[in-house]
């Protein structure tokens, strides 16, 4: 593995799409970073998972970020090419990573010599990025929160029974059955594959069940104990208000971060430059399903809201 050292001038480029490794947290974090005009404000994307590297499809839903800001996208720890250069030699808890983004952030703020930067977390990456722009306020022109996790055990009770109901109604006996074994939290692997499975079933977006359940049945276990903490946050109390500004990008669909507990979180958060955004051809994976207005509205609109 190349490991690439980047001089100041490197950054002083107007151009870049490099990928580099930086010293985050005790180890050697992957990061890719790429922009048509370096000048231009950075953001940074934290994805979904834990576990899944968004590096190699960047394109695909932030091209038109790349042209407005300097985008940056991160392999956290127990990912991707992070992985491949080291595995995390302590504990996987939500606190580690969030120290992890935090220090990520101050290298970037002091690499690139800005007071600020953009923030969007993505799924899991909404747990890391509501603590950071609760704490570290300053830090950020703006949070954006795509399908954010709000009380993640919740959601999954929710889930499970709206999935229960749907079985019933189809009189799907296999989907019965295997829900059945379901318990929020989840106790393994199989009952978060199990509650997977059906969801994409029910929604219209069914994946091969042999690719579901190679990926399950290869899941990380510390990962597993990660989510699971992860899930157990609720943030409407734990972060009932904000100092900077927040725009929410849900899923009109979205189950799996429920829709409805995020739209309630948003109403009942107390911050003095809140938006809400639906996706109204959206579930889950937002910036996948609808890339176009995933960047426009965060180009047209939180940019120039915010930038000042």
């Amino acid at each position: 593995m190349l490991i690439l050292i980047c001089t100041k001038s490197a950054f002083a480029q107007t151009s870049i799409d490099t990928s580099m490794a930086v010293n985050i947290g005790g180890i050697k974090q992957w990061i890719n970073i790429s922009a048509k005009d370096t000048s231009k404000p950075l953001l940074l994307f934290l994805g979904g998972g834990p576990g899944e590297s968004y590096i190699d499809n960047k394109d695909y839903f932030t091209k038109k970020l790349q042209e407005q800001f300097t985008l940056v996208i991160w392999d956290q720890r127990e990912s991707g090419k992070t992985l491949q250069l080291n595995s995390s030699p302590v504990p996987l808890t939500v606190d580690r990573f969030q120290q992890d983004t935090h220090e990520l952030i101050t290298y970037l703020l002091q690499r690139f010599h800005r007071p600020k930067l953009y923030l969007v977390g993505f799924s899991w990456g909404t747990v890391l990025g509501l603590k950071i722009a609760q704490q570290y306020p300053n830090h950020l022109y703006a949070y954006i929160a795509v399908s954010q996790m709000v009380d993640q055990e919740k959601s999954e009770q929710m889930l499970l029974q709206r999935l229960k109901e749907q079985a019933a109604t189809a009189k799907n006996q296999t989907a019965l059955q295997e829900l059945s074994l379901v318990k929020v939290p989840f106790e393994n692997t199989d009952e978060l594959y199990y509650q997977r499975k059906w969801l994409f079933h029910f929604t219209n977006n069914p994946v091969p069940d042999s690719v579901l359940k190679q990926y399950f049945s290869t899941y990380p276990n510390s990962l597993f104990v990660l989510a699971n903490e992860a899930s157990k946050i609720n943030f409407t109390k734990e972060v009932p208000a904000l100092q900077c500004p927040i725009y929410f990008f849900a899923g009109r669909n979205d189950y799996q971060t429920n829709h409805e507990l995020t739209y309630s979180y948003y109403q009942q958060l107390k911050a003095k430059n809140k938006h809400f955004y639906w996706f109204e051809k959206s579930a889950h994976t937002v910036p996948f399903t609808e890339p176009d207005l995933f960047q426009q509205i965060i180009i047209d609109t939180v940019f120039k809201e915010t930038y000042k």
